[in-house]
């Protein structure tokens, strides 16, 4: 007999054998895995209690703590599915969102449910909102006193198929509305098992929750740490000073995030000198980092740093960057230089960059293809949009619109997004890269690159900077750095400082904002797209 592959058995798992393990650390709160899942139970029949049935939607618009872990769980066992909510959208993108999924059930963190005020008066399916940390001015229901009044028996679960969708995750696309991508049990669990395997998670793992567990469900963390019976710290507010206060007082072995936030780290750290004690295994995943933060990590914090690359797409996790033990006799700055890359597919990835005609490119480091995945975590497809799905997997690849090169060792380097890659004169420019030698400027603080048009060469470089405290920068600074280290064509021609670069909820650089403020500040109207 087949044994369904569902994520409520990795719950399972973790109570039969680490049952009594203080294990998850919330605020000031603790709990062993055995008393999450006599949460999760609760949460399950009061779910049932309010209707939820197989198949219906329950929305979470949460920051990282133990009801948004414990979430997971308690709508899987109903065969219901989880919409976990960016927390930095507008009110407007909740309402599409939660209408577009019907969803039935909202729970929100009191500190975000000012978002959902001005919208909820045309939530057209939501007919329950429970609010986590409630004050007592709020008349929506209370989380704590309504989980407290339910059942402590355990919940006879909905018959679940791993191909059933489990969650319904809204991609925040640069034009048009946002897409919901369906991930199956299936596309979850074997997920996690490629994950795991590649990133060493253990029992004895201590995972700090940094990256947002709404961001693909924090790349699948709350399945595999869960299933390994790690200890895992949650973290409302990431500040740089939280996340070094939580490592050391709990010895933190692993945490994923974006590469702003690891910069962000690396800042603190150098102003404050934190004793650091724990090897922590960082995994970053994002826009290419340069080599220079993965030398930085690796020397100055002890860290052991693991690039990795995916989309909301594939489950995410597609491509690891991690040395392959026959190549560990590289000279070291090569092997800082290979693990800024994207990488090498991960175990149940096949991960593949072709040219306009479908074929592989040249393993060279230079010929330019998309990456295409096929993998047992491409989705079931977008949520009431079969146009779009079809368009994104065509020939059993998922194409995931990122560009890329293959070196003779064959790990992939993302070069951009095919919107971002920069043409000009006829050649093709990576901003990733050009961005990789602004960083190297002990000047810089961060760095985003744009095309913007030329009269001459069609398009050229123009960058964005945020200086570092007590450094004074010129445009021509810049701009003459650039053409120290990069061959002319590929040197920025412009340059434009600000306070701060905008970003996502997850720590990505925002492009298409700055490509907005570009033509705002040249008097025109619309957006350049390459």
């Amino acid at each position: 007999m087949n044994v369904p592959l569902v994520l409520t058995d990795f719950l399972d798992r973790a109570v039969s054998i680490y049952g009594k393990k203080k294990a998850l650390y919330c605020d000031e709160r603790s709990f062993t895995y055995q008393e999450l899942n006599e949460r999760v139970n609760k949460l399950s029949h009061g779910l049932r209690a309010l209707g939820i049935e197989k198949g219906e939607r329950v929305a979470y618009l949460a920051g990282n703590t133990i009801e948004m872990l414990e979430g997971f769980y308690g709508v899987f066992q109903l065969g219901a599915i989880m919409v976990p909510l960016n927390i930095r959208l507008k009110p407007e993108d909740y309402l599409f969102i939660l209408n577009h999924s019907e969803s039935k059930v909202l729970l929100v963190d009191q500190d975000l449910y000012h978002l959902i005020l001005p919208i909820k008066n045309r939530l057209t399916t939501v007919q329950h909102i429970i609010v986590h940390y409630k004050e007592k001015d709020n008349q929506e229901i209370n989380y704590d006193e309504w989980i407290d009044i339910q059942p402590e028996t355990k919940f006879n679960r909905a018959e679940l198929d791993e191909n059933d969708i489990c969650s319904l995750l809204y991609t925040s696309g640069t034009t048009g509305n946002p897409k919901g991508v369906m991930l199956t049990h299936r596309n979850n669990y074997l997920h996690a098992f490629g994950a795991m395997h590649h990133l060493r998670v253990s029992d004895r793992d201590v995972y700090l929750h940094v990256l947002p567990m709404f961001h693909v469900n924090a790349w699948g963390a709350p399945f595999y740490y869960t299933l390994n019976g790690a200890a895992q710290i949650f973290l409302r507010k990431a500040t740089p000073q939280a996340i070094f206060n939580l490592i050391a007082k709990h010895d933190v072995t692993a945490m994923h995030m974006a590469p702003t936030v690891l910069n962000s780290l690396l800042q603190y750290y150098e102003k404050n000198m934190p004793e650091i004690d724990s090897k922590v295994r960082v995994v970053i995943a994002g826009s290419a980092p340069p080599p220079a933060f993965v030398t930085r990590v690796e020397n100055e914090l002890g860290w052991e740093f693991i690039q990795v690359y995916g989309m909301t797409e594939s489950a995410p996790l597609s491509l690891v960057s991690t040395i392959h033990g026959h190549l560990s006799h590289l000279p070291i700055q090569d092997q800082y230089r290979m693990k800024a890359k994207a990488g090498h597919s991960m175990v149940g990835s096949n991960v593949k960059v072709i040219n306009d005609y479908g074929d592989e490119v040249a393993h060279d480091g230079k010929e330019i293809g998309e990456v295409v995945v096929r993998s047992h975590g491409v989705m079931k497809g977008y949520w009431k949009n079969e146009e779009a799905t079809m368009e994104t997997i065509r020939n059993g690849y998922l194409h995931t619109g990122d560009m890329g090169t293959v070196d003779h060792y064959g790990n992939i380097d993302i070069v951009d997004r095919k919107k971002d890659i920069i043409i000009s004169g006829g050649e093709n420019i990576s901003s990733i890269e050009v961005e990789g030698i602004l960083y190297e400027h002990p000047g810089v603080l961060e760095a985003a690159v744009i095309a913007v048009p030329h009269e001459k060469w069609g398009e050229t470089p123009h960058a964005y900077v945020v200086m570092r405290e007590g450094h004074d920068l010129t445009e021509q600074d810049i701009i003459a750095f650039s053409r120290e280290k990069l061959v002319h064509f590929k040197a920025v021609t412009g340059v434009t400082f600000v306070d701060e670069l905008p970003k996502t909820a997850s720590g990505k650089i925002q492009k298409v904002h700055l490509r907005d403020e570009y033509w705002k500040i040249q008097g025109k109207s619309g957006r350049f797209v390459n």
